[in-house]
Order: structure tokens, then sequence, then C-alpha cells
């Protein structure tokens, strides 16, 4: 399976930082820094995933490729 894509945005309303997996529904978490949002969005991913298994949900397909960017 391919690893979802994950946004991660700053929330002045929350001050904090948002990830979500678009491809899973709901499936969000927030962190003072952005390295805290993306180790609490990879737990929740765990979690939705594990959920979904178990009760005989359809696994999406990640539908986004993650943005590889080159620094010369």
């Amino acid at each position: 399976m391919k690893d979802y894509h994950i946004n991660i945005f700053y929330s002045e309303e929350d001050k904090g930082y948002i990830a979500d997996i678009p491809d899973l529904t709901h499936c969000s978490a927030f962190g003072k820094t952005a390295s805290i949002a993306l180790r609490e969005v990879e737990r929740a991913k765990k979690a939705w995933l594990a959920v979904a298994k178990k009760l005989g949900k359809r696994i999406p397909v990640a539908r986004y490729r993650p943005a590889i960017y080159q620094v010369n």
C-alpha cells in the first residue's frame, strides 16, 4: 500500500498546526508544532485503518502522490 498524502497547515484560530489525510474521512490531528501534528496524524491514521479493517469497511486507495522537492 502506498502511503497517504498529508496536509499540514497553521490554524490562527487554534494557535497550532492541523494535519489531515484527505483520503481518510475525518482523519486529522492537532499539534503545537508541525512535527507534533504530523506525529499525531500518523497515530490517527493507524487507528482509522485498524477500525476500518475491524468493521470490514473499504480501505481507500491513496489518490495523491507526495510531492518531491529537489534542492539544488
